[in-house]
């Protein structure tokens, strides 16, 4: 996707005021609103406008939004850095703000992040905010009750968006997986009039682990075997999120088998599967030893790597 700089699509400097955004908006607004422009494109740069304004218009956002805008404007390819945005905190609301977004504004502050307050909530409550949070994977298997971190944008004493931080002790429950929301009552926005409070809703992000990939309730992670193993069988010591146990790899498993073990994924009713993804690792001809035994392996085995290309 293209990178999207919502200073230039509004023609203000990356320090313009509130004000400043406001007034560009109601200017291109007006020039280019569908109903009386006839200038070309007039729909969908009336969409860019709006997009624009409500990123900038919205501290959050905003501070969000220059945490990730190194790419540069124009950057092609862009695609936001793995948990770009943990620990920004967002007010949350209802997807339909009245006009789609573009897959940029989508890939940074997704679908539900669009609009203000949730049409369904009470009169006065406070809004829903939510913050995705990185956790380990360990801490998912496991459970835990870990501090997490939130990037809270507030205005100081001279009217500058600054962040500020603010501190919250959460339960993970074991068997958590990424994309579930964690709901914190009463730690959204404030209520008006003495209503309830709104609530925090923090959406699970895994940290990348060193060895398994989540796929569901299920783990996978790839196990190196040596040409022999694979060809002949082998009993091989593995790693489990439970402890290390022992594998059977069949003989004749090819490169890329899956070999279960069931129930030692993440927890659940019924829990997910392990699965180790056969990975053959030649041994280097790296001395005269080795490249006799692979010369002698070409000599004597009537195996044919491309026999499947000839058909």
């Amino acid at each position: 996707m293209d990178f999207k700089d919502y200073y230039a699509i509004l023609g203000v400097a990356r320090d313009a005021s509130a004000d400043d955004i406001k007034r560009a908006y109601r200017k291109l607004a007006r020039k280019y609103h569908p109903d009386v422009s006839k200038l070309p494109d007039t729909e969908a740069r009336f969409k860019e406008i709006n997009e624009a304004h409500e990123v900038l218009q919205d501290a959050e956002k905003r501070a969000a939004y220059d945490a990730v805008g190194s790419a540069g404007p124009g950057a092609a390819g862009f695609q936001p850095p793995p948990g770009w945005d943990a620990g920004f905190e967002f007010r949350g609301g209802d997807a339909g703000a009245g006009f789609s977004h573009s897959e940029f504004f989508e890939s940074l502050f997704g679908r539900a992040t669009a609009g203000g307050r949730s049409r369904a909530a009470p009169r006065g409550r406070g809004d829903d905010h939510h913050a995705k949070v990185m956790i380990d994977l360990e801490d998912a298997i496991g459970g835990a009750r870990r501090q997490v971190n939130l990037r809270v944008p507030v205005v100081d004493a001279q009217g500058r968006t600054v962040l500020a931080t603010r501190q919250l002790e959460v339960n993970i429950p074991a068997g958590v997986l990424p994309g579930q929301h964690l709901r914190l009552t009463g730690q959204g926005g404030p209520g008006l009039g003495g209503a309830a409070a709104g609530d925090l809703l923090l959406e699970i992000v895994l940290k990348p682990h060193a060895l398994y990939r989540v796929d569901g309730h299920d783990l996978r992670f790839d196990l190196p075997v040596a040409p022999w193993e694979a060809a002949l069988g082998a009993e091989v010591d593995v790693p489990t999120p439970q402890g290390s146990v022992t594998l059977t790899v069949p003989a004749g498993s090819a490169q890329g088998r899956s070999l279960r073990l069931k129930g030692r994924g993440l927890p659940g009713k019924p829990p997910g599967d392990l699965y180790a993804e056969l990975r053959i690792v030649l041994p280097p001809a790296d001395s005269e030893a080795a490249k006799r035994l692979y010369r002698e392996m070409a000599e004597t085995l009537a195996f044919d790597p491309r026999a499947t290309m000839k058909a």
